[in-house]
């Protein structure tokens, strides 16, 4: 499988303003080939970046501005090949299955015990991917930097980073390490950065996605945490910003995959 992705972005920050930026395509053994370009220019010179590894081959690219600037972001990719299968170690899934900020596990344990009774394995992930998907509207705009899956639940509608995290704190209740994956997904329309949950079953990393809105087989990785403040494809450290445009775009070659939410798929 090949994969070509891209991604623009343009902002004004004020003074003092650092920056961690996280648009590259994730670092894995398993690609035939990861051909990459990145340009962070401002005013037309280009901008130092230091490339920082994060978990499960996320790379985030730190910069600095002491001055107010406007700034340009494009990357491109072209990725061959299918990903490894990842080998997590014991810390790692005790990691997964603890509430987080945006995942509330622990405030959700009562609804998912009442939704999903005894199911385990696949058959829990699938309940809870068609029960988010049947329970919430995607509304572009409608959700808040701030909320997490419980005010997710209350509203009952958000954006593909919402239906992640109630999937993941549900998953979380029922004892499941689950984690939130920020890919490009070709197929997805509108075309953006998209947000999807991984739950760790029968010894590998299972995708699901209560929005319903890309097939799985074609997405690829870009980073993996423990909800979205690991994973934000742009977050100041210190100083401000005002993003000004952002385009994605992600392709396959030859036919997108059929999406068949029943059937179990891992990230390649």
């Amino acid at each position: 499988m090949e994969r070509t992705v891209a991604a623009r972005l343009a902002f004004k920050t004020t003074a003092d303003t650092k920056i961690a930026l996280a648009v590259a395509v994730a670092r894995n053994a398993g690609y035939t080939s990861l051909e990459e370009s990145l340009s962070v220019t401002s005013c037309g010179v280009e901008m130092p970046l230091t490339e920082l590894t994060d978990h499960h081959g996320g790379r985030f690219h730190y910069m600095e501005f002491t001055d107010p600037a406007e700034v340009l972001v494009d990357y491109a990719a072209t990725v061959a090949g299918t990903a490894a299968p990842e080998e997590p170690g014991l810390m790692e899934l005790i990691r997964y299955v603890r509430p987080s900020r945006y995942a509330e596990s622990d405030r959700l344990l009562p609804t998912a015990y009442a939704e999903f009774g005894g199911l385990q394995g696949w058959e829990l992930l699938l309940a809870v991917r068609n029960w988010v998907y049947s329970e919430l509207r995607y509304v572009s705009g409608s959700s808040r930097g701030t909320d997490g899956a419980v005010e997710t639940l209350l509203h009952r509608r958000g954006v593909c980073r919402d239906f992640a995290h109630l999937a993941i704190a549900l998953l979380r209740s029922k004892n499941i390490p689950a984690r939130l994956a920020a890919v490009y997904a070709p197929g997805l329309s509108p075309m953006d950065f998209h947000a999807v949950a991984e739950a760790h079953i029968n010894g590998a990393w299972h995708v699901i996605d209560p929005t319903g809105l890309a097939p799985r087989e074609s997405m690829l990785r870009i980073t993996a945490g423990r909800d979205s403040s690991d994973t934000a494809f742009l977050s100041t450290i210190g100083g401000s910003l005002v993003l000004t445009d952002l385009r994605v775009m992600a392709t396959v070659s030859g036919d997108l995959p059929e999406e068949d939410p029943a059937r179990p798929v891992i990230i390649r």
